[in-house]
C-alpha cells in the first residue's frame, strides 16, 4: 500500500501512549503518512473517554503496552467488550515474545492486528504494519452477509450434481522443491453465487447427514485426476480429508477399495488426512477401520498436528505413516522462539517415529528456510501455491520449475552453490 494513498484509506487514528515525547513522535510519522485527524490519549482510561465522545471510531489505533492506570492490554479487552473494532498496531519497548503474544491474544478476540511493533517507532516499521490494511465499514452492514441461507437440500442437489469439487495445492519437497503430491480440497461452485468456501458448508454436511456422500464424491474426483496425472508420467500422490463420521459407516471400506479398484489407482499413491481430535473417542470401529485400511497400502496422515489434547495418544495407537504440522505452529516460527521449539520437537519425534513430516501454512522464505534447517520433508503453502483447479496444475509446474534453484537451500559457507543442478520433476 502506498503511503501517499493512506489519508485516502484513514481518515483518523487514536494514538494511546502515556509519554507525551513517543506520542509526538507516533503523531508526526502518522501526519507524514497522510493521516490529518489524529486524537490523542496517555492511558487506557483517558482512549475510553475520548472514544465515548465520538460517533464512530478513528480507523486505526496505535496503542503503548507499558502505562499507568489502564495498560494497553487491558484496554485493548474493553475495546473487545464494548464491541468497538479499528484496526490495531500495539508498540511496545518490551521483548518480542511479549508483543508477539499480545498479537496473539488480539486475533483470538476477533479484533483486526496489522502489528506488534517494538520501540522506536518509524515510518518504515509503520508502512509495513499498514500494508495489510483495508477500510473498516462502520455501518450495520458491516456483518451483513449478502449471501441466501444455504439449505440441505441445496448441498445435497450441489454434491449429486458435480458442483463441489477439489482444488489442489501441491505439496513438494522442502529441500528440493520437486513437487511431491497434492492435498485436494473441497470447493462449491455454486452457479450462481460463485465459489462457497468449505467452513460454509462442511459444518452443514456433518450436521445433516451429508459428510458421507461429500467425502465419497471428493475421493472419486481425486482418484479420477491421480489416475489421469499417472497416465501422463506424474505419479504423485493425493491427499483427501476424510471425516470422522465416515469412518462409523459399515460400508465405507468397501466403498474406497471400489474407487481404488475403478480407478486402477495403487492405494500407496493415496493419503488420508485424519485430524487428530477424529478418533479421540476411540470407537473400536474407527480404529478398525484406519488398520484396515493401512493394511490395504493407504498413507494416513494425523492432520492439525499440536491443536488438540491428545496427539502423543494418537500416534501411539493409529498406524499413521505421516504427521502433518499446524500452520499455527510453522507462520512466523522464524521470529517466534516459542513456536521454533515446539516446531522442531514435533519433526524431531516424527523423524524418530519414521514418519513423513509435512508442515502447512508456509507463507515465506523465512519459515521455509527454518524448515529446510529442522529437516522437514514436505511442505505447503500460500508461498509455494495456493489451491488451484487440476487443469491449472500443468501451467503452474512450469513456473515452479523455475523457482527450484531459489527453493534450494543456501548453500553454507565454504561450500559450491549447486544452481546448476536444476533436474527435471
Amino acid at each position: 500500500m502506498a503511503s501517499e494513498n493512506l489519508n485516502e484509506l484513514i481518515e483518523s487514528a487514536l494514538v494511546v501512549d502515556d509519554s507525551a515525547l513517543q506520542r509526538q513522535h507516533t503523531v508526526s510519522l502518522l501526519h507524514e503518512l497522510g493521516v490529518d485527524m489524529i486524537y490523542e490519549a496517555g492511558n487506557g482510561n483517558e482512549a475510553l473517554d475520548l472514544l465515548a465522545l465520538l460517533k464512530l471510531p478513528p480507523g486505526l489505533a496505535v496503542i503503548d503496552l507499558e502505562m499507568p492506570g489502564m495498560d494497553g492490554i487491558e484496554l485493548i479487552q474493553h475495546l473487545q467488550q464494548k464491541g468497538v473494532n479499528m484496526p490495531l498496531i500495539v508498540a511496545s519497548s518490551r521483548e518480542a515474545s511479549l508483543l508477539l503474544s499480545v498479537e496473539t491474544m488480539i486475533q483470538a478476540l476477533g479484533m483486526r492486528v496489522l502489528g506488534a511493533l517494538q520501540k522506536p517507532l518509524s515510518q518504515e516499521k509503520l508502512k509495513s504494519a499498514l500494508r495489510s490494511f483495508t477500510p473498516t465499514r462502520n455501518d450495520a452492514r458491516q456483518n451483513f452477509d449478502p449471501q441466501p441461507s444455504m439449505c440441505e437440500s441445496d448441498l445435497a442437489a450441489a454434491i449429486a450434481g458435480g458442483q463441489v469439487v477439489p482444488y489442489y495445492q501441491p505439496k513438494v519437497d522442502v529441500q528440493t522443491g520437486i513437487l511431491k503430491g497434492v492435498e485436494a480440497l473441497a470447493r462449491w461452485l455454486h452457479p450462481e453465487r460463485g465459489m462457497i468456501p468449505p467452513d460454509r458448508f462442511i459444518p452443514m454436511a456433518e450436521q445433516c447427514g451429508l459428510i458421507h456422500d461429500l467425502t465419497i464424491s471428493m475421493m472419486d474426483q481425486a482418484m479420477a485426476q491421480a489416475a489421469v496425472w499417472h497416465s501422463r508420467g506424474l505419479a504423485i500422490k493425493v491427499a483427501v480429508n476424510l471425516s470422522p463420521l465416515s469412518l462409523e459407516q459399515s460400508d465405507f471400506m468397501h466403498r474406497i477399495m471400489a474407487l481404488v479398484d475403478r480407478h486402477a489407482l495403487p492405494a500407496d499413491r493415496v493419503v488420508l488426512e485424519i485430524t487428530e481430535s477424529s478418533v479421540v473417542a476411540n470407537k473400536g470401529n474407527s480404529l478398525g477401520t484406519l488398520a484396515r485400511l493401512r493394511l490395504k497400502g493407504f498413507g494416513l496422515s494425523i492432520d492439525d498436528y499440536g491443536t488438540g489434547f491428545s496427539s502423543m495418544q494418537q500416534l501411539a495407537r493409529i498406524p499413521f505413516t505421516e504427521l502433518k504440522i499446524d500452520r499455527s505452529f510453522v507462520h512466523g516460527a522464524h521470529e517466534r522462539k516459542n513456536l521454533r521449539v515446539i516446531l522442531q520437537s514435533a519433526l524431531d519425534m516424527a523423524q524418530r517415529l519414521e514418519l513423513v513430516t509435512v508442515a502447512e501454512g508456509i507463507e515465506t522464505m523465512e519459515d521455509w528456510r527454518l524448515l529446510q534447517d529442522f529437516g522437514c520433508n514436505i511442505g505447503q503453502g500460500y508461498l509455494i501455491a495456493k489451491p488451484m483447479p487440476a487443469n491449472e496444475l500443468p501451467l503452474w509446474l512450469k513456473g515452479h520449475h523455475r523457482r527450484l534453484a531459489e527453493l534450494r537451500p543456501l548453500p553454507r559457507e565454504g561450500e559450491p552453490s549447486d544452481s546448476a543442478q536444476n533436474g527435471a520433476l
